[in-house]
């Protein structure tokens, strides 16, 4: 895969729990957890947007992209 999710990193940076960022975006645990370990297709700009102003981010902090 050549897009790198670092969901966990910046949750580590911003002391923040899966839980506590899942519940105030409005998502399951479980999504979340897909999300960070990249095992979904796609996550929609809305899902995204509430994540970047939760942890204070940009989308740049959580996706990067690696040439194989």
């Amino acid at each position: 895969m050549a897009i790198i999710v670092r969901l966990d990193v910046m949750l580590a940076t911003r002391k923040m729990k899966s839980k506590n960022l899942a519940a105030r975006i409005g998502i399951s645990e479980q999504n979340l957890s897909l999300l960070k370990s990249g095992k979904v297709r796609g996550v929609r700009f809305e899902t995204l947007s509430a994540i970047c102003k939760e942890l204070d981010c940009q989308p740049g902090d959580l996706l990067e992209y690696e040439t194989d």
